[in-house]
């Protein structure tokens, strides 16, 4: 009833607010184990992280938004550099990564074109008018994009799996979506059916690369209802002589290393940003930069490309923060020629 006396925006405003507020009444540790059956990541209702040592508990995220320290939102980022596509459209088979912005890359491997966790949208929010916006365009636009093959989504939050993008992929390219457990339902309300489920450790092979879904250390949920109902994954891609580590969005667990074992990865897309408000503390959901390249090392890495930074006014560090602390923390360990600062649109072969 409120809200009809409110204007649209601030209604929807509020109503953002609202979607954002009232899971922090849950606990991401909530359920019990289903007895004797299943992985132990799977509750009788919904999912678990993989380290036992995990909590991240709904009210510690309210006392932390509400009473945490402020920092300003980042306005500017980095600006990206021209790419036309020309190239990548034009590839055969020379393993390519270009970085669109945020969690999105084009992966081109075994002339297979992967996306990671695209996103061309202007906003992080389940509204186009409010929420986190884009500061940085798309590196590469979506017109410029060559045939999209495959498509592999991490998890269902919304600076990762953006409505109107996987919308228009599979209507203008029909990719296969590789997805955690829990997301085919969510793709078939959208008509959107070429679609492979997986749970960790599962393995599909598709145009000669194998797909493998493994484990992070995150969350899932869009909505108060549907918290940690969706599995929440890393991916890997191997081909014939390459292998593709992509992180998705993690806390750092020593329970990773396992992935090691696929390794060793020829490149490795990690996380490096949203640690805000962790200074000198253990983020159980983002990794902060150091411990970033810890788990590039941890899961065998020979290049790291971070992401997951100076895209969106999500996360509250500066833009430029978190790779300047990533190749600090390389040069401290003797890594800095591995690791690659992409700019938007920028591709790298590898």
């Amino acid at each position: 009833m409120v809200f009809r006396r409110l204007s649209p925006r601030l209604a929807g405003v509020l109503a953002l607010l609202l979607v954002m507020v009232f899971p922090l009444a849950l606990d991401v540790r909530a359920g019990s184990l289903v007895a004797g059956k299943g992985p132990s990541h799977h509750l009788a209702s919904g999912f678990r992280n993989p380290g036992t040592e995990y909590s991240y508990t709904m009210l510690h995220r309210a006392k932390r938004l509400f009473t945490g320290p402020r920092r300003a939102k980042p306005t500017v980022g980095v600006a990206p550099l021209s790419n036309d596509g020309a190239e990548l459209r034009a590839n055969g088979q020379s393993p390519t990564v270009t970085w669109v912005g945020h969690s999105t890359f084009l992966v081109q491997l075994d002339g297979v074109n992967i996306l990671t966790d695209p996103h061309w949208g202007d906003t992080t929010s389940p509204v186009r008018f409010a929420g986190p916006r884009r500061i940085v365009r798309p590196g590469l636009a979506f017109e410029h994009l060559p045939r999209i093959h495959a498509v592999v989504i991490s998890h269902d939050h919304y600076d990762h799996l953006d409505d109107e993008t996987v919308r228009r992929l599979a209507r203008e390219h029909d990719p296969r979506f590789f997805v955690p457990l829990g997301l085919k339902a969510w793709l078939a309300d959208r008509g959107i059916t070429n679609v492979v489920e997986m749970d960790w450790w599962e393995e599909r092979a598709y145009r000669g690369v194998t797909f493998v879904c493994t484990p992070a250390q995150h969350s899932s949920g869009r909505t108060f209802r549907d918290q940690n109902m969706r599995l929440w994954s890393s991916w890997v891609a191997i081909g014939r002589d390459r292998k593709m580590f992509f992180a998705g969005d993690t806390g750092y667990t020593p329970a990773l290393k396992e992935i090691g074992k696929l390794g060793p990865f020829d490149l490795a897309l990690v996380p490096v940003g949203g640690y805000s408000g962790y200074e000198g503390r253990h983020h159980p959901n983002h990794v902060n930069p150091e411990e970033a390249v810890q788990l590039f090392e941890d899961v065998g890495g020979r290049l790291m490309v971070p992401m997951h930074w100076g895209t969106f006014d999500l996360n509250r560090e500066p833009a430029n923060e978190p790779p300047g602390r990533v190749l600090a923390e390389g040069l401290r360990r003797g890594l800095e020629e591995r690791i690659a600062i992409l700019s938007p649109g920028q591709s790298l072969h590898w």
